[in-house]
């Protein structure tokens, strides 16, 4: 049996949130620049993340967090919740938001996904709100 499905349904969920939300986080470092994306730098970022935020991490006995097959199991997750993440196509209501922000602010950046969508979104926002305030 799994170790990653023998943990609790509650951990399992964290453990998957905890994924989404590091790796949106890495991304919107690095401007969703694929050209910069580093798999080992996200890793890192990720094991920051969930020793210092995360609160499944003190759930999960050391015993666990120490196997091999653990951490093999873990990679797969972070894949899978990877994939996942990079195949959510953008709502339509994203696009027309992104399209009118650009029009407004001269812009022209590429999205190909909902989690980048968001990003673009309050960080174009953002740089309007900026543009109007200088």
């Amino acid at each position: 049996m799994s170790i990653l499905n023998s943990l609790p349904h509650g951990v399992k969920i964290s453990i998957t949130r905890s994924i989404t939300t590091a790796f949106e986080q890495y991304m919107a470092r690095i401007m969703w620049d694929e050209k910069t994306y580093s798999p080992h730098d996200f890793i890192k970022e990720w094991q920051h993340y969930i020793q210092n935020s995360a609160s499944w991490y003190s759930d999960v006995p050391a015993e666990i967090k120490t196997d091999p097959r653990f951490h093999e199991e873990l990679a797969q997750k972070i894949n899978q919740v990877v994939e996942k993440i990079f195949s959510e196509k953008p709502t339509e209501k994203q696009i027309e938001t992104i399209d009118s922000l650009q029009e407004k602010l001269g812009t022209d950046y590429d999205f190909s996904c909902k989690a980048e969508a968001r990003f673009y979104i309050d960080f174009l926002k953002d740089s309007l709100k900026k543009k109007s305030n200088s």
